[in-house]
């Protein structure tokens, strides 16, 4: 799949490859245009979420790449810059990008995926497996190559990578639905995709059930299945695989 977008969309996959190079706990500094922030006055066609702020922007895509931020975003109106400084984490890097037919989006890395640079990555995780028998991707486990090549993006609600989903709490939950909120109102997927219901509960849908969700994220379609996670025996691979094939057809319909 051929993919299109400016700077600013090209530019979480810039930060998911330094990410990758930069050892955990480095401070590194991110210097971007103002100019090609979503929300500045001269970037024309990317609105972020009805919010004219490139400071936020910048925030939520170091964070989205697994950093954390250390200081800024300082703005240097000489050069028409903003630099922030991003201390690498253990975490998992967003794979998204503009054309995304569908964005899955996980509860949050396990230390498994983080170190394994990839999500769901645990032996007994089936979301791979899932992913490809419902033709989401034609490969398993290579984030990169699903969204470039099959339009499949890939983030988190927390990005605060952990042995297990239970050490998170609610107001972690509700922080990174905000993030995903202007994430997929800015690079508008076809639709995006919970997997696991903890984190679309947390953030304000206590009773919601997998499947399409009534409520939209970023203005664009939501679908919730359960999670892919091997504890969760009572879902078989054929229902986690029925649930993802209908993720896409909203996708495509939505």
């Amino acid at each position: 799949m051929q993919r299109s977008g400016g700077p600013a969309q090209r530019l979480p996959l810039r930060l998911r490859d330094l990410h990758a190079r930069t050892a955990v706990g480095t401070s590194v500094p991110i210097t971007v245009p103002v100019a090609a922030a979503p929300g500045s006055r001269w970037a024309a066609g990317e609105p972020y979420a009805g919010r004219p702020s490139p400071h936020r922007w910048l925030v939520d895509v170091v964070v989205g790449a697994g950093f954390t931020v250390g200081a800024g975003p300082a703005a240097d109106p000489g050069r028409g810059t903003l630099t922030v400084t991003a201390v690498a984490a253990r975490s998992l890097a967003d794979t998204v990008g503009p054309d995304m037919r569908l964005l899955v989006c996980g509860l949050n890395p396990s230390l498994v995926a983080a170190d394994a640079g990839y999500g769901f990555a645990g032996p007994t995780n089936r979301f791979w497996r899932a992913a490809v028998a419902a033709g989401a991707v034609t490969t398993e486990r290579d984030p990169l190559r699903a969204l470039e090549r099959d339009g499949l993006g890939m983030t988190d609600q927390v990005k605060r990578a952990t042995r297990a989903a239970a050490e998170l709490d609610a107001s972690e939950y509700r922080t990174g639905l905000g993030r995903l909120d202007r994430l997929v109102a800015w690079l508008a997927p076809g639709a995006i995709c919970f997997v696991g219901l903890a984190g679309w509960r947390a953030g304000g849908h206590p009773g919601a059930r997998p499947g399409h969700q009534r409520e939209t994220l970023g203005g664009r379609p939501v679908y919730v299945m359960p999670s892919t996670s091997g504890l969760n025996a009572r879902t078989s691979l054929g229902a986690l695989t029925d649930h993802l094939g209908a993720a896409l057809a909203l996708a495509d319909t939505g």
